[in-house]
């Protein structure tokens, strides 16, 4: 445990929309040394105030979804404090934000990891890739914690980001358009690669030992070695009932609808349906045909050589 922050280094994982992030943070966070929390969304923010409002310094709006992006902190609060959630509890921890509305993001999370310790914060919020201010803040926040770099192959990313509920929303809010045609077309590959893109030149600035490179379908097709060998990484117990917890996400108090004022925190799909399906996963070739094309285009040859330098 870290003595001057009183509480050990968490542990974030850095993943666009998508990329197993949700199902890879609840197992993750069933270890017994660790605690996996909802989407914060916190480094999105200056401070509390800024979180309550959903309003950025100018006045502008943060988010067209920043009400339902509140709901993972507020879960965690009530959680935490309470020891669940219920209407009352969420209640609560909005009066717990309104009494900190001067406190900095980092004090905000700081006191939070400090109340969980000696268990270790595993985190992740898309959100934060948008802006390198966003990652950088959660840097300055925990300079000494390990980051996974969750990927998942792009064609099935973005498949499964069009099939998403509100996916089509994300996309055009990312800028994912191909204008390059007569008529403009939604263009998921773009937000895969520019999230792989904006991942990289943050984690650029760190140790190596630091930060790992994990593929989602890794972990689905040889789960007891892959999540062996995070535990090696992150210093751990790999042992056998510790291994056997992580294959439980359902177990977590986040793996499930929240209460009607905060329903969300984590991708709907793994809320209503928790639980880890292991197997062999075939992912899409690098040459495929894309499914939301309805030219003969293929991956841009940057998608491609990046995919490749990530292991596809």
């Amino acid at each position: 445990m870290s003595k001057d922050k009183g509480f050990p280094d968490p542990v974030f994982v850095l993943a666009g929309p998508r990329s197993y992030s949700s199902l890879v943070v609840g197992m993750i966070g069933q270890h017994p040394e660790l605690f996996g929390l909802p989407e914060l969304n916190i480094f999105q923010c200056e401070d509390a105030d800024e979180f309550n409002t959903g309003e950025n310094a100018d006045g502008s709006s943060k988010s067209p979804f920043w009400k339902s992006m509140r709901h993972g902190l507020l879960r965690t609060i009530a959680q935490v404090y309470s020891g669940e959630q219920t209407p009352e509890s969420i209640r609560m921890a909005e009066r717990w934000l309104r009494t900190r509305e001067t406190h900095t993001s980092a004090q905000i999370f700081h006191e939070i990891a400090r109340d969980v310790a000696p268990l270790r914060i595993v985190e992740k919020s898309p959100g934060i890739i948008r802006k390198q201010e966003f990652m950088q803040r959660m840097l300055e926040a925990c300079p000494t914690a390990r980051f996974i770099h969750l990927v998942r192959s792009p064609i099935d990313q973005c498949k499964s980001a069009l099939a998403a509920k509100g996916g089509v929303g994300v996309l055009l809010s990312m800028n994912s358009v191909d204008h390059r045609g007569e008529e403009a077309a939604l263009e998921p590959q773009i937000l895969w690669h520019d999230t792989q893109i904006q991942i990289l030149r943050f984690l650029d600035q760190l140790d190596d030992e630091q930060f790992i490179t994990l593929r989602g379908e890794d972990l689905l097709s040889d789960t007891d070695e892959t999540l062996k060998a995070l535990c090696n990484w992150l210093g751990v117990s790999d042992a056998p009932e510790a291994i056997e917890a992580m294959k439980h996400p359902e177990d977590s108090p986040f793996a499930c609808m929240g209460p009607p004022n905060a329903p969300l925190g984590n991708d709907v799909n793994f809320l209503n349906s928790p639980a880890l399906r292991p197997g062999k996963v075939k992912f899409s070739s690098l040459d495929g045909d894309l499914p939301w094309r309805a030219d003969d285009e293929k991956l841009h040859p940057r998608v491609v050589a990046l995919a490749e330098a990530l292991g596809y």
